[in-house]
């Protein structure tokens, strides 16, 4: 059994979560959000199963390297990465609904990775510039602050969502109510920001080592380092207002959303459609 195929059943199982998580929302039943976070589960286990198969396969394969080094394995740590901060959200907050709007973005990255066609699942071997332990620092700091921003993305869907559909007067069978979950959402919107920033911090400064190393210089405009500043600064200007104008909630919500768009074109944008060091395509 491959990684590729243990991958491939991991894009439906995460797919299944998604999906009970949405009706779980839909028709508020617990019971079907408890079998989702099982799902879940499952699906981290079969997605750090793959990911560690494929790191075997790349010493059989004679290359010996961590699987972080082109478009396919990187969707996948990036899906993990989701997965795995999502379930600690939830563990802690005792929250399931967000995972219709989490889950779904863990199921996407992994599913674009196993199905798309102009992806490849080949292991090859690294090219000289990426043979370097700064590789493994940058690519994991970068996707631990991405998966943070995509689950605050995904909970300012749901914070909004929330605000426009002002009938729902309660988000559980519990006696919690509907400004007091609207605060705790917010919250932990600010938190994942506050954790994605740090880490995609510490990608940028990792990536300018990396890039002094490999190519003798720590910054040359690259579009990947440039919209990598650029996705920074707009995370840094929504802690700021938050800190120094007390913004929140729907402007907090906007700006995350605004700023995991910004993520999305530092990721795929730049390396699809753009020339540069960092390119995939």
């Amino acid at each position: 059994m491959t990684s590729s195929y243990i991958l491939s059943v991991t894009t439906f199982i995460y797919g299944l979560a998604g999906f009970l998580y949405i009706v779980s929302l839909i028709f508020q039943k617990d019971l079907i959000g408890k079998l989702g976070t099982w799902v879940s589960i499952a699906g981290i286990a079969g997605n750090t199963t793959g990911f560690a198969l494929r790191w075997i396969e790349s010493y059989q394969h004679g290359y010996g390297r961590v699987p972080l080094s082109n478009l396919y394995e990187s969707l996948v740590f990036f899906a993990l990465t989701i997965a795995v901060i999502y379930i600690v959200i939830e563990y802690q907050y005792k929250n399931r609904f967000i995972g219709a709007f989490a889950m779904p973005l863990a199921f996407l990255a992994i599913a674009y990775a196993s199905l798309s066609p102009n992806i490849s699942d080949q292991i090859r071997p690294l090219l000289p510039a990426l043979k370097s332990n700064w590789l493994i620092a940058h690519v994991v700091t970068c996707f631990i602050g991405y998966a943070a921003f995509a689950v605050a993305f995904g909970i300012s869907l749901l914070y909004l969502c929330i605000n426009f559909f002002n009938n729902i007067k309660e988000l559980n069978s519990g006696n919690t109510a509907l400004s007091s979950r609207l605060e705790m959402l917010d919250e932990v919107t600010h938190q994942l920001v506050m954790l994605g920033f740090l880490f995609l911090t510490a990608g940028i400064i990792t990536g300018a080592v990396w890039a002094n190393s490999a190519w003798g210089r720590y910054w040359g405009w690259d579009p990947k380092e440039t919209w990598s500043l650029i996705t920074w600064f707009v995370y840094a200007a929504m802690l700021h207002f938050r800190m120094m104008r007390g913004w929140k909630g729907k402007r907090t919500a906007f700006l995350s959303i605004i700023g995991f768009s910004a993520v999305l074109f530092t990721y795929f944008g730049v390396n699809l459609l753009l020339t540069g060091l960092h390119s995939y395509g």
